[in-house]
């Protein structure tokens, strides 16, 4: 994490009030300046937390606010210690930081008081020393407090004393969300503010080869057409106007290596690979993964790209000036998007300036900052303001998309068991691309996600990767592999359950022999679903191919196998990949 880079005026602040007098702020992870924190103007143990002697107590939060409430339940983490993965990332690390603004006022209190500090208590922003119920307010205590060493260790709160988390509280951007006033990227206007369109590559790795700007520039409103490095920029006074000169643009385009790409072809290089074993590793194995004795049966399923599509289309405001930058996104990761600017200016990271705005909907789609630096880029270009807006055909067609993926698993059963499984996966890591150093020996966990740490557990089994680079971009998307890997891993089991004449359920619970928790859940969600009752029996007489060479079939006759059916026939038809 780039740190010490952004300045004060990069905090976004949002009020609102939890617990006794609590406000808080979403910001950027900032950089040390005069502006600190000293004894004389507060508490501030740590990055998290400050005390002010106004009895304004700030928590900082160094997540994103797009619809998942991070402003109102870190926070609440923070006073009672007093997904999306923000709460569970946060949970420790807000709860000490809590309870170690708690212990150095509690400590504060007591030497002002000349008792021993177990003899305190907190409660409601006041510490009360118990004997004689006498009090003192946070903030009366916040400067003697900041005298005080900060404790390497504090003691937290156990789960029966929590009083905020777990109940509902009020979260304070629903009000600004319901009467409109809430601002998110779309919605930022800076003064002498220009709207630009960009015209992109139908093929994925394309670049401009000429270009003819004379019917775009004949369009009303239009001021400015730039070539950037991801295309052609139409700049204008308005949305509409940018939009229409880009529709006027004449553009021819060097589609480069991917020209002859589509669905099809990426999907047959993926089974290639797959029946060769090309660029396999295996990540997982367990006992004699190649037994045939039994029956055999082997299914290979097809994932497609799948885009995000917020609801918020990508967009993001850039100024650029001689010795500034100034960025108003809504974006997941600021120090990515501050790299971005960087990058395109040359100007030091302290001189690039990210505001983050809500988020219509995230999903992953914003962790990247190819929107920002297309809008810096402009700015840069035009020497003005600039808001880049991607239409909502923009938003799909140049995605960071959900891997495709290729799934082929083989399993054995014998005298009604399941005694053998295979899962071999053939995809792109986007890992690889994030984060380098978690792909280790040609795979890492997340490609392989709900395969390596499945809860079932079968004697003779093997999870192998293939890392199939093919040009498309690919990010984070909700999961992007465990969610796949999963419906793979439990439509097989069902299969394999159906070749072994038993019941799903009862089929799972015999591999969750060593799994109390996962066999617990399923029991419960087969309770509240009513699992058992005659409209969940399965029809006898299904079809079944056995012995040896066995492959699993879809059964026309079987309902929730024909439900299946379609569901992937939709998944497959939907499959897009431009070209």
């Amino acid at each position: 994490m780039m740190e010490r880079t952004l300045d004060r005026g990069a905090f976004i602040r949002l009020t609102g009030s939890l617990g006794a007098g609590l406000g808080f702020a979403l910001y950027l992870p900032g950089r040390a300046s005069q502006q600190e924190p000293t004894a004389s103007s507060g508490l501030a143990p740590n990055a998290w937390v400050r005390v002010a002697p106004d009895e304004t107590i700030t928590v900082f939060v160094n997540k994103s606010e797009m619809g998942q409430g991070v402003a109102t339940g870190l926070p609440t983490i923070v006073a009672d210690a007093g997904g999306s993965t923000s709460v569970r990332d946060g949970w420790m690390t807000l709860r000490t930081a809590g309870a170690t603004a708690r212990a150095m006022l509690v400590a504060a209190a007591a030497k002002q008081w000349s008792v021993h500090p177990s003899a305190c208590t907190t409660r409601s922003s006041l510490v009360y020393y118990t004997p004689s119920n006498r009090s003192a307010t946070y903030g009366s205590l916040a400067q003697a407090a900041a005298t005080l060493p900060v404790p390497a260790a504090v003691p937290l709160k156990t789960p029966d004393r929590f009083t905020l988390i777990g109940k509902h509280r009020p979260r304070p951007d629903i009000p600004l969300k319901v009467n409109g006033t809430a601002q998110y990227g779309i919605d930022v206007r800076v003064p002498n503010m220009l709207y630009a369109a960009i015209a992109r590559s139908p093929v994925f790795g394309g670049r401009v080869k000429t270009f003819d700007a004379r019917k775009s520039k004949a369009v009303a409103g239009v001021l400015h057409v730039v070539e950037i490095s991801n295309g052609v920029a139409v700049v204008a006074k308005n949305t509409w106007s940018a939009f229409q000169g880009k529709l006027a643009l004449q553009i021819v385009w060097d589609d480069g290596p991917n020209a002859n790409v589509s669905t099809a072809s990426l999907f047959r290089e993926a089974e290639q690979l797959a029946r060769t074993h090309a660029g396999e590793h295996v990540a997982v194995t367990r006992g004699n993964p190649d037994r045939h004795a039994g029956t055999v049966l082997e299914a290979t399923y097809r994932g497609p790209f799948l885009a995000h599509a917020t609801m918020e289309p990508q967009n993001a405001t850039a100024d650029v000036r001689a010795d500034r930058c100034e960025v108003w996104a809504p974006t997941q990761v600021q120090t990515r998007a501050q790299a971005a600017a960087v990058k395109v200016t040359g100007l030091p990271p302290e001189k690039c300036i990210i505001h983050t705005t809500f988020l219509g909907g995230g999903f992953g789609r914003r962790l990247e900052a190819d929107y920002v630096e297309e809008a810096v880029e402009v700015s840069k270009a035009v020497k003005a303001p600039v808001k880049v807006m991607w239409t909502r055909e923009d938003d799909v067609q140049h995605d960071f998309y959900r891997p495709m993926a290729v799934n082929v698993v083989r399993g054995v059963i014998e005298d009604g068991a399941l005694t053998t499984l295979t899962h071999q996966k053939v995809s792109q890591s986007w890992i690889r691309r994030w984060a380098p150093p978690f792909f280790k020996n040609g795979w890492d966990s997340l490609s392989l996600a709900e395969t390596i740490d499945a809860p079932y557990a079968v004697p003779n089994s093997r999870v192998s990767f293939i890392d199939h680079e093919h040009g498309i971009p690919i990010g984070s998307w909700r999961s992007p592999d465990a969610s796949w890997n999963a419906f793979v891993t439990e439509s097989f089991i069902d299969e394999l359950a159906h070749a072994a004449r038993r019941d799903p359920l009862d089929f799972r619970l015999s591999l969750l022999k060593h799994n109390p928790r996962a066999a617990a859940a399923l029991k419960l969600a087969a309770a509240k679903a009513g699992w058992g009752r005659k409209q969940h029996t399965s029809p006898k007489g299904w079809p079944l191919r056995t012995g040896p060479a066995a492959t699993a079939q879809w059964s026309p006759t079987c309902p929730w196998r024909a439900a299946r059916r379609r569901c992937i026939a939709w998944s497959q038809s939907s499959t897009w990949v431009p070209s």
